[in-house]
């Protein structure tokens, strides 16, 4: 048993150059171990059609941002951290006095501002977000939004 295992990985393993191109993309047999059969007998290939891709061209990174869409965001991040409740969330509520988080929660919501909108938040920066308006200032200034 161990022998015939040894006879199919020296044949499988041995042939990782491309084998065969079909439609000018190469077909290496290292991409297709686990997807493509093998006939270890003859070490061939079966053939198999590639599939047709389209070309989409972005000619913008993302679509522009407005202040109410960024409040928006923030309060329902902040509404749907499980530590926070909505019936007192505001903009101007104070996470620490107003909404009882602590120190590890205000790092976490940070942390969840961070994913929301794709950018990281410097932790000399995140000290000074005590409120979510502020955040709200923050992002504006960071995606250079202004009124």
């Amino acid at each position: 048993m161990a022998s015939l295992g040894k006879i199919l990985r020296s044949s499988f393993f041995t042939t990782n150059t491309c084998l065969r191109t079909v439609n000018h993309y190469p077909i290496c047999a290292a991409k297709l171990r686990f997807s493509q059969t093998v006939n270890y007998s003859t070490n061939i290939i079966q053939t198999f059609k590639v599939p047709a891709t389209t070309v989409v061209r972005h000619y913008s990174v993302k679509p522009p941002l407005t202040i109410d869409q960024i409040k928006k965001r923030v309060l329902l991040v902040l509404q749907l951290y499980d530590k926070v409740n909505p019936d007192k969330l505001s903009l101007e509520s104070h996470f620490i006095n107003d909404l009882g988080l602590d120190s590890l929660d205000h790092v976490e919501v940070i942390m969840a501002i961070e994913d929301e909108f794709g950018f990281e938040i410097p932790d000399e920066d995140a000290e000074k977000l005590h409120r979510p308006k502020d955040i709200v200032q923050y992002v504006c200034d960071r995606e250079d939004i202004y009124d």
